[in-house]
Parts: structure tokens; C-alpha cells; sequence
């Protein structure tokens, strides 16, 4: 049975915060990442969201939430994706109390010794805190230089597409205040792969929202296949292009509207 939080994030009082992990046959992983951010930060607890994992995930969730009191789980009945995944610990969070919510990869790719300066942001101010790669600071270790590529061109990319001044857009390691979330109308996301963390960034800054970028050293998992596939490259560059056109169609609409005015 989940408990109510009475932890505040570490030097503020914005509230309890709880670490979202989502698992799909991360059973090489989830018991390393789990212990490494309770160490992190051992004022934070711990929600696993698992999709039903053919590799018995769900079970070693299971035994890590009987075994300590700040880890939680939360089953699904099958693989929908990470942004389902995401919406659905979103709203576990806020019914139980929680006012912020982090988003970390299962793999051990994101260090939870840069947790507590996401959580720092927060508590000075920001509504969202992002996990910087590629800002002075960050950096990633032992990706292929595909991936590396990949990643990069993607960014520029939607920065170009979108008009954003964030530099890691796809970042995975962040950190939300509830509150704020739900100023995101989080009920018309359909996102279903990485493309999630662009659409969630992109309506952040259309919201006005505070957001800081932290930098962060992303190494590649530790263990088991990546999830990317050309399915989720292809929704991403979609969505964005998409995003892109409408974006630039309200600005010249603007434009020719002030003109109309102005004449």
C-alpha cells in the first residue's frame, strides 16, 4: 500500500518529490539504478512504472518496493510507450500528494549524483529543471558516433523548427513541480516515444514555464537493448515538422494581421 510523502525536496519546501522510472526489460538494470538514487538523494522516493515485463521487471520491482519503504510501483497491463508511462506516474504522483516529480531512465544512463542540482533548480525557482547534455558542463560518454550525430542533428533541428532556446530538447533526465504540469493540458499528449519529452518541452515554453537547464554526463545503459527504433525517430520528426509549419503559419498570420492594423 503507497503511504502519503511527508519528505520535502532537500533545502526548500515545495514539497515531497518522488523519482519516476519507467521499466520494459530493464531486469539487468532496475535494482542498480533504484539503490543508486536512493543513495543520491535520501530524501526523494522512488515510483517504478512497469509495462508488463516479459523478463520479470515487475517482479524485482516487487521485492525492492517490500524491501524499502520509499519505493513504490506502478503495473500496467502492457507496453504503451514512454510517454503513456510518463502521463501515468504524473498523475499517481498527484493524487498522493507528491509536488515533484523526476524523470530518469532505467538504464544507468542518467547519474543520480546530478539529482540533487535538478532538484535545486526547482527549489530556487524553476518549473522545470532539464538534464543538459549539451550545454557547457554536460557531456556523454561512450555513445557511437551515429548516436552522437543523431542526437545532435535532432536538436538543431527542432530548435530551428521551433524557435526554442533550449539546448537539449530531447533530454530524459528532469525534473517537473506538479503544479505547473498541469498547466500543460497533459490529457490531449499522445506522444508515444522520445518525441514525449519534445512535445513536453515545447508546450513549457509556449506556457511561459521557468526552465533551467542543468548539465548532466549521460553514459550509455549499462546493460540490455535500447529502446530506439525508426518507428519513434520517424513520430518524432513528424510531430516536429508538423509542430514547425503551424508555429511559422500563427507567426505570419500574426504578422500579416498587424500590418492589416497598422495600415
Amino acid at each position: 500500500m503507497s503511504r502519503s510523502p511527508d519528505r520535502n525536496v532537500p533545502g526548500s519546501d515545495v514539497g515531497p518529490a518522488i523519482v519516476a522510472i519507467p521499466t520494459y526489460n530493464e531486469r539487468d538494470n532496475i535494482e542498480t539504478t533504484v539503490a543508486a538514487a536512493l543513495d543520491g538523494c535520501p530524501d526523494i522516493d522512488v515510483l517504478i512504472v512497469d509495462d508488463n515485463s516479459p523478463d520479470g521487471t515487475g517482479d524485482i520491482a516487487d521485492r525492492l518496493a517490500d524491501a524499502h519503504p520509499r519505493v513504490h510501483v506502478l503495473h500496467r497491463s502492457e507496453k504503451q510507450g514512454l510517454g503513456a508511462a510518463y502521463l501515468a506516474a504524473f498523475a499517481w504522483a498527484g493524487e498522493r500528494g507528491y509536488r515533484v516529480v523526476v524523470e530518469m531512465d532505467a538504464d544507468g544512463s542518467h547519474d543520480p549524483a546530478d539529482l540533487p542540482r535538478l532538484l535545486d533548480a526547482i527549489a530556487d525557482g524553476a518549473e522545470l529543471s532539464l538534464g543538459s547534455r549539451y550545454i557547457p558542463g554536460g557531456s556523454v560518454r561512450n555513445w557511437a558516433l551515429h548516436r552522437l550525430a543523431l542526437s545532435r542533428c535532432a536538436g538543431i533541428y527542432t530548435r530551428a523548427m521551433l524557435g526554442l532556446q533550449v539546448q537539449d530538447v530531447t533530454a530524459g533526465y528532469r525534473a517537473y513541480r506538479l503544479d505547473a504540469l498541469q498547466k500543460l493540458q497533459l490529457d490531449t499528449v499522445n506522444s508515444v516515444g522520445y518525441c514525449f519529452q519534445i512535445d513536453l518541452t515545447w508546450r513549457a515554453v509556449k506556457a511561459g514555464f521557468d526552465i533551467r537547464e542543468v548539465p548532466i554526463v549521460f553514459t550509455e545503459r549499462r546493460a540490455g537493448a535500447s529502446k530506439m527504433n525508426g518507428a519513434i525517430t520517424v513520430e518524432a520528426l513528424w510531430n516536429v515538422t508538423r509542430w514547425g509549419f503551424a508555429h511559422r503559419a500563427r507567426q505570419l498570420r500574426r504578422v500579416f494581421s498587424r500590418g492589416r492594423i497598422e495600415g
